[in-house]
């Protein structure tokens, strides 16, 4: 896991030059929501009032001094030629640990391998490690013969069980499981933040739980699997759906509650430890932190700089919530928050979704600007509000991952052309797809 979070900040790394996120210039003028003008508002007063009692109020105190984060990336190691997985994650291991040190990870197959930031306290200082990160574990990969592609499922082949990573809980996983692990190969991104309060941190989970849809459909980049279009923009959203220890947390008002759930259905076999649950939002175990885990892999870093800082504020913007308000966060439906789920797998970015606070069929990018509304004091007061405002002139110019794919994938040879086209911008750290 991310050694992420603990007290004060680290040495600064240092930012690299230019503006945040902001290293492409477009034809889109960001929403009122999310320009700099403090006194603007979001265009459509009826779909993006913020006092909608759909939709609380933000905070307008959040802390001067930012939480720190951390992320996690997990990526398929990929033969260039055939752009089938190979399951080397040992070797490659190794080769990047020579330089990265405990930030470089086996993962749940030999097929992957994981890279891990440092605690960081900035955009850029999370933009300067992921950079690091990104380079070494490709360098590493190169040397072994292979590419490192950050993509949320295998575009070409796929998984054996055979190939789970040699961890006894994995073995677990695999004895449990069954066939549900027999293509199991999936990887992700994790955003890491500074929570210590445990009984804070859970009703901070209630809060996020209505927005984890949106994050499904602005980082869906797993639009094939093992060689066809699944016609869906996060298969691995879907492959995770099967699990019954997988997906949104539960709505639980104390820690008492939250472990009673984990242990029952640890008890139940849907969940192999109570004290490791492997919902989208949990108290990290061994950290000090709230772990987000519902986003697939993203080859642009920038992209994964600025959800991470957005993921970051509705943290801070629900836990004063909390601590403000004693708010105990709205009691959004299982089944909804599912059909949302589902809505946003399938369509992504470019569809519209179920708003899992009003229950409405909104489009994305207008549950993007409620959610930048809700939480704009804490971009604002952390710098990264041009940050996630570049993120959004992004989705919008040129879609999610699942659409840069689908697009290489018609450009040249299908899946294949997919993979080659992940795997340049996962080494240059951005998607090089004209708009």
């Amino acid at each position: 896991m991310c050694r992420t979070v603990n007290g004060p900040a680290p040495r600064e790394h240092g930012r690299p030059t230019g503006t945040p996120g902001g290293r492409r210039s477009g034809r889109f003028a960001a929403p009122a929501a999310v320009r700099g003008d403090r006194t603007a508002r979001p265009r459509d007063a009826d779909a993006v009032n913020v006092q909608d009692p759909a939709h609380p109020r933000p905070a307008t105190h959040v802390p001067a001094r930012p939480p720190t984060v951390g992320v996690e990336e997990e990526y398929f190691l990929v033969h260039p030629a055939t752009r089938r997985m190979e399951p080397a994650g040992a070797e490659v291991v190794a080769r990047a640990g020579a330089v990265l040190g405990d930030l470089v990870t086996g993962e749940f197959t030999q097929y992957q391998i994981e890279g891990r930031t440092p605690v960081c306290a900035t955009s850029g200082e999370l933009r300067a490690e992921l950079t690091r990160v990104r380079a070494a574990t490709v360098a590493a990969a190169r040397d072994a013969g292979l590419r490192l592609c950050a993509s949320g499922t295998p575009a070409v082949g796929g998984g054996v069980p055979d190939d789970i990573g040699d961890h006894p809980r994995y073995r677990a996983g695999a004895d449990q499981y069954r066939a549900l692990l027999d293509d199991f190969a999936i990887s992700a991104f994790h955003a890491h933040v500074h929570l210590p309060d445990r009984e804070v941190a859970v009703l901070v989970t209630n809060h996020l739980r209505p927005w984890l849809p949106l994050l499904v459909a602005m980082s869906a980049n797993s639009p094939f699997h093992q060689g066809r279009d699944t016609g869906y923009a996060s298969w691995r959203a879907v492959m995770r759906s099967g699990f019954p220890c997988l997906g949104p947390p539960p709505y639980a008002a104390s820690p008492a509650e939250h472990q009673r759930i984990a242990e029952e259905m640890a008890a139940s076999e849907a969940m192999l430890e109570p004290d490791m649950p492997f919902w989208d939002v949990r108290l990290n175990p061994r950290l000090p932190t709230l772990e987000i885990r519902t986003m697939d892999v993203l080859p642009d870093i920038d992209d994964t700089v600025a959800l991470t800082a957005l993921i970051r504020a509705l943290v801070v913007t629900a836990e004063a919530k909390v601590l403000r308000d004693g708010d105990p966060g709205p009691r959004t439906g299982g089944e909804l928050l599912r059909a949302a789920y589902w809505r946003a797998a399938r369509d992504g970015w470019s569809g519209a979704g179920v708003d899992a606070l009003s229950g409405r069929i909104l489009p994305a990018p207008v549950q993007a600007e409620r959610l930048v509304a809700y939480v704009r004091p804490a971009l604002e007061e952390y710098g990264d509000l041009e940050e996630v405002a570049a993120f959004l002139r992004r989705l919008t110019e040129r879609g999610c991952g699942a659409r840069l794919q689908r697009a290489a994938a018609a450009m040249g040879a299908g899946p294949g052309a997919a993979v080659d086209e992940v795997i340049a911008a996962t080494a240059a750290g951005r998607w090089a797809l004209p708009r």
